[in-house]
Protein backbone atom coordinates (compact mmCIF):
# COMPACT_ATOMS: atom_id res chain seq x y z
CA UNK A 1 0.00 0.00 0.00
CA UNK A 2 1.04 3.78 -0.85
CA UNK A 3 1.99 5.70 2.10
CA UNK A 4 -0.25 8.62 2.28
CA UNK A 5 2.69 11.32 2.78
CA UNK A 6 4.23 10.05 -0.57
CA UNK A 7 1.64 9.71 -2.36
CA UNK A 8 1.61 12.18 -5.74
CA UNK A 9 -1.14 10.57 -7.09
CA UNK A 10 -4.52 13.08 -7.39
CA UNK A 11 -6.61 13.08 -4.55
CA UNK A 12 -10.32 12.33 -5.68
CA UNK A 13 -13.38 11.40 -4.08
CA UNK A 14 -15.78 9.31 -5.08
CA UNK A 15 -19.40 10.65 -5.36
CA UNK A 16 -21.44 7.72 -3.31
CA UNK A 17 -24.91 6.81 -3.83
CA UNK A 18 -24.40 3.28 -1.80
CA UNK A 19 -25.69 1.90 -4.79
CA UNK A 20 -23.96 -0.53 -7.91
CA UNK A 21 -23.08 2.01 -10.30
CA UNK A 22 -20.62 4.50 -7.78
CA UNK A 23 -19.64 0.68 -6.43
CA UNK A 24 -18.20 -0.20 -9.78
CA UNK A 25 -16.69 3.22 -10.63
CA UNK A 26 -14.74 2.65 -7.17
CA UNK A 27 -13.64 -1.28 -8.08
CA UNK A 28 -12.53 0.44 -11.52
CA UNK A 29 -10.56 3.26 -10.17
CA UNK A 30 -9.05 1.06 -7.67
CA UNK A 31 -7.65 -1.18 -10.48
CA UNK A 32 -6.41 1.41 -12.49
CA UNK A 33 -4.53 3.11 -9.39
CA UNK A 34 -4.52 6.47 -11.22
CA UNK A 35 -5.64 8.36 -8.19
CA UNK A 36 -5.82 8.42 -4.35
CA UNK A 37 -8.78 7.31 -3.56
CA UNK A 38 -9.68 9.64 0.05
CA UNK A 39 -13.34 9.90 0.85
CA UNK A 40 -17.09 9.23 -0.13
CA UNK A 41 -19.13 12.35 -0.87
CA UNK A 42 -22.68 11.96 0.22
CA UNK A 43 -25.38 14.03 -0.08
CA UNK A 44 -27.78 12.80 3.17
CA UNK A 45 -31.07 13.74 4.08
CA UNK A 46 -31.23 15.22 7.45
CA UNK A 47 -34.16 14.93 8.36
CA UNK A 48 -34.50 11.00 8.20
CA UNK A 49 -30.90 10.07 8.21
CA UNK A 50 -30.56 8.39 4.90
CA UNK A 51 -29.31 8.77 1.97
CA UNK A 52 -31.09 10.94 -0.45
CA UNK A 53 -32.99 9.39 -3.37
CA UNK A 54 -32.13 5.83 -2.92
CA UNK A 55 -33.41 6.08 0.88
CA UNK A 56 -30.46 3.71 2.03
CA UNK A 57 -30.28 4.52 6.09
CA UNK A 58 -26.85 6.04 7.47
CA UNK A 59 -25.89 3.49 9.69
CA UNK A 60 -25.97 1.47 6.24
CA UNK A 61 -23.72 3.87 4.71
CA UNK A 62 -21.46 4.21 7.42
CA UNK A 63 -21.00 0.31 7.34
CA UNK A 64 -19.91 0.33 3.83
CA UNK A 65 -17.48 3.03 4.35
CA UNK A 66 -15.91 0.63 7.25
CA UNK A 67 -15.74 -1.96 4.60
CA UNK A 68 -14.20 0.01 2.09
CA UNK A 69 -11.70 1.54 4.23
CA UNK A 70 -12.77 5.50 3.46
CA UNK A 71 -14.42 8.09 5.26
CA UNK A 72 -17.65 9.63 4.65
CA UNK A 73 -17.94 13.29 3.56
CA UNK A 74 -21.53 13.77 4.36
CA UNK A 75 -23.45 16.76 2.75
CA UNK A 76 -26.64 17.30 4.91
CA UNK A 77 -29.33 18.58 3.36
CA UNK A 78 -32.79 19.66 4.82
CA UNK A 79 -36.34 18.32 3.45
CA UNK A 80 -37.32 19.36 1.63
CA UNK A 81 -34.43 20.81 -0.14
CA UNK A 82 -34.63 24.00 -2.56
CA UNK A 83 -31.92 23.76 -5.46
CA UNK A 84 -30.44 26.83 -4.23
CA UNK A 85 -30.04 25.13 -0.69
CA UNK A 86 -28.59 21.99 -2.73
CA UNK A 87 -26.18 24.49 -4.51
CA UNK A 88 -25.23 26.53 -1.78
CA UNK A 89 -24.42 22.79 0.50
CA UNK A 90 -22.91 21.86 -1.73
CA UNK A 91 -20.53 24.32 -2.87
CA UNK A 92 -19.51 24.39 0.79
CA UNK A 93 -18.44 20.98 0.51
CA UNK A 94 -16.85 20.97 -2.63
CA UNK A 95 -14.78 24.18 -1.38
CA UNK A 96 -13.42 22.25 2.05
CA UNK A 97 -12.62 19.37 -0.70
CA UNK A 98 -10.61 21.64 -2.64
CA UNK A 99 -8.70 23.00 0.50
CA UNK A 100 -7.64 19.52 1.29
CA UNK A 101 -5.79 19.06 -1.69
CA UNK A 102 -8.69 16.91 -3.56
CA UNK A 103 -8.85 17.34 -7.75
CA UNK A 104 -11.01 15.10 -8.88
CA UNK A 105 -14.25 13.75 -8.06
CA UNK A 106 -15.17 10.28 -9.82
CA UNK A 107 -19.01 9.89 -10.82
CA UNK A 108 -20.81 6.36 -12.43
CA UNK A 109 -23.10 8.15 -14.77
CA UNK A 110 -23.53 5.93 -17.68
CA UNK A 111 -24.80 7.88 -20.41
CA UNK A 112 -27.73 10.86 -19.39
CA UNK A 113 -25.91 13.58 -21.29
CA UNK A 114 -28.17 16.04 -19.37
CA UNK A 115 -26.80 14.35 -15.66
CA UNK A 116 -23.15 14.64 -16.91
CA UNK A 117 -23.40 18.44 -18.24
CA UNK A 118 -24.88 19.42 -15.14
CA UNK A 119 -22.28 18.06 -13.02
CA UNK A 120 -19.31 19.90 -15.40
CA UNK A 121 -21.11 22.83 -14.98
CA UNK A 122 -21.37 22.65 -11.13
CA UNK A 123 -17.30 21.86 -11.10
CA UNK A 124 -16.43 24.50 -13.39
CA UNK A 125 -14.14 27.01 -11.76
CA UNK A 126 -14.04 24.90 -8.39
CA UNK A 127 -10.22 23.80 -9.29
CA UNK A 128 -11.70 20.33 -9.03
CA UNK A 129 -11.97 18.06 -12.53
CA UNK A 130 -15.14 15.33 -12.93
CA UNK A 131 -14.23 11.45 -13.85
CA UNK A 132 -16.55 8.91 -15.39
CA UNK A 133 -15.24 6.05 -15.70
CA UNK A 134 -18.01 4.08 -16.92
CA UNK A 135 -19.71 6.42 -18.73
CA UNK A 136 -20.83 5.64 -22.41
CA UNK A 137 -20.64 1.68 -22.14
CA UNK A 138 -23.46 -1.24 -22.98
CA UNK A 139 -25.17 -0.98 -19.67
CA UNK A 140 -26.27 -4.67 -20.13
CA UNK A 141 -23.08 -5.96 -20.90
CA UNK A 142 -21.97 -3.88 -17.53
CA UNK A 143 -24.61 -4.72 -15.69
CA UNK A 144 -23.73 -8.80 -16.26
CA UNK A 145 -19.84 -7.88 -15.86
CA UNK A 146 -20.40 -6.29 -12.35
CA UNK A 147 -22.76 -9.64 -11.13
CA UNK A 148 -19.75 -11.66 -12.76
CA UNK A 149 -17.52 -10.07 -10.85
CA UNK A 150 -18.71 -10.64 -7.60
CA UNK A 151 -21.04 -7.20 -6.80
CA UNK A 152 -24.00 -7.90 -4.88
CA UNK A 153 -26.78 -5.19 -4.71
CA UNK A 154 -30.58 -5.06 -3.50
CA UNK A 155 -33.13 -3.07 -5.54
CA UNK A 156 -34.05 -0.43 -3.02
CA UNK A 157 -35.87 1.83 -4.16
CA UNK A 158 -37.75 1.60 -7.56
CA UNK A 159 -40.16 3.89 -9.70
CA UNK A 160 -43.42 2.11 -10.22
CA UNK A 161 -44.15 3.84 -13.57
CA UNK A 162 -41.39 2.68 -15.16
CA UNK A 163 -41.26 -0.92 -13.46
CA UNK A 164 -43.70 -3.64 -11.29
CA UNK A 165 -43.47 -2.07 -7.48
CA UNK A 166 -43.06 -5.86 -6.64
CA UNK A 167 -38.99 -5.76 -7.47
CA UNK A 168 -38.30 -3.00 -4.18
CA UNK A 169 -36.37 -5.72 -2.46
CA UNK A 170 -35.66 -8.01 -5.14
CA UNK A 171 -31.36 -9.39 -5.64
CA UNK A 172 -29.97 -7.28 -8.29
CA UNK A 173 -28.83 -10.59 -10.00
CA UNK A 174 -29.06 -12.28 -13.56
CA UNK A 175 -32.64 -13.17 -12.75
CA UNK A 176 -33.49 -9.93 -12.74
CA UNK A 177 -31.67 -8.80 -15.33
CA UNK A 178 -33.62 -11.89 -17.89
CA UNK A 179 -36.75 -10.90 -15.90
CA UNK A 180 -36.85 -6.88 -16.94
CA UNK A 181 -38.88 -5.57 -20.33
CA UNK A 182 -36.81 -4.90 -23.44
CA UNK A 183 -37.77 -0.79 -22.18
CA UNK A 184 -35.85 -0.84 -19.04
CA UNK A 185 -32.17 -0.19 -18.84
CA UNK A 186 -30.60 -3.28 -17.25
CA UNK A 187 -28.33 -0.75 -14.68
CA UNK A 188 -31.67 1.13 -14.04
CA UNK A 189 -29.90 4.09 -15.73
CA UNK A 190 -32.93 5.84 -16.75
CA UNK A 191 -34.24 6.29 -13.05
CA UNK A 192 -36.33 2.80 -13.00
CA UNK A 193 -34.26 1.91 -9.83
CA UNK A 194 -31.62 1.95 -7.53
CA UNK A 195 -29.81 0.26 -5.54
CA UNK A 196 -27.66 -0.84 -1.96
CA UNK A 197 -24.35 -2.62 -2.78
CA UNK A 198 -23.63 -5.26 -0.21
CA UNK A 199 -20.63 -6.93 -1.05
CA UNK A 200 -18.16 -6.90 -3.74
CA UNK A 201 -14.22 -6.35 -5.06
CA UNK A 202 -14.36 -3.28 -3.69
CA UNK A 203 -15.21 -4.02 -0.03
CA UNK A 204 -12.47 -6.01 1.99
CA UNK A 205 -16.26 -7.58 3.89
CA UNK A 206 -19.56 -8.01 2.67
CA UNK A 207 -21.96 -6.33 4.61
CA UNK A 208 -25.00 -8.18 6.24
CA UNK A 209 -28.51 -6.95 5.64
CA UNK A 210 -31.98 -7.90 5.91
CA UNK A 211 -34.89 -6.50 4.32
CA UNK A 212 -37.64 -4.48 6.31
CA UNK A 213 -41.22 -3.10 5.08
CA UNK A 214 -41.33 -2.08 1.67
CA UNK A 215 -43.22 1.57 1.76
CA UNK A 216 -44.39 3.92 -0.82
CA UNK A 217 -43.15 7.29 -0.66
CA UNK A 218 -43.38 10.61 -3.01
CA UNK A 219 -44.53 8.16 -5.79
CA UNK A 220 -41.96 5.77 -5.69
CA UNK A 221 -41.36 2.13 -3.70
CA UNK A 222 -38.82 1.54 -1.01
CA UNK A 223 -37.42 -1.49 0.64
CA UNK A 224 -36.21 -0.57 3.93
CA UNK A 225 -32.89 -2.90 4.27
CA UNK A 226 -31.68 -3.28 8.17
CA UNK A 227 -27.68 -4.00 9.09
CA UNK A 228 -28.52 -7.95 10.07
CA UNK A 229 -27.43 -7.97 14.09
CA UNK A 230 -23.70 -9.86 14.36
Amino acid sequence: MTDSTTDQRPRALISWSSGKDCAWALHRMQQAGDYELVGLLTTINEHFDRVAMHGTREALLRAQADALGLPLWPVPLPWPCSNEIYQQRMASALEQARASGITHIIFGDLHLADVRAYREASLEGTGITPVFPLWGEDTTRLARDMIEGGLRATLVCVDPKQVAAELAGREFDAGLLDSLPENVDACGENGEFHTFCYAGPMFSTPLQVHPGPVVTREGFVFADLHASPA
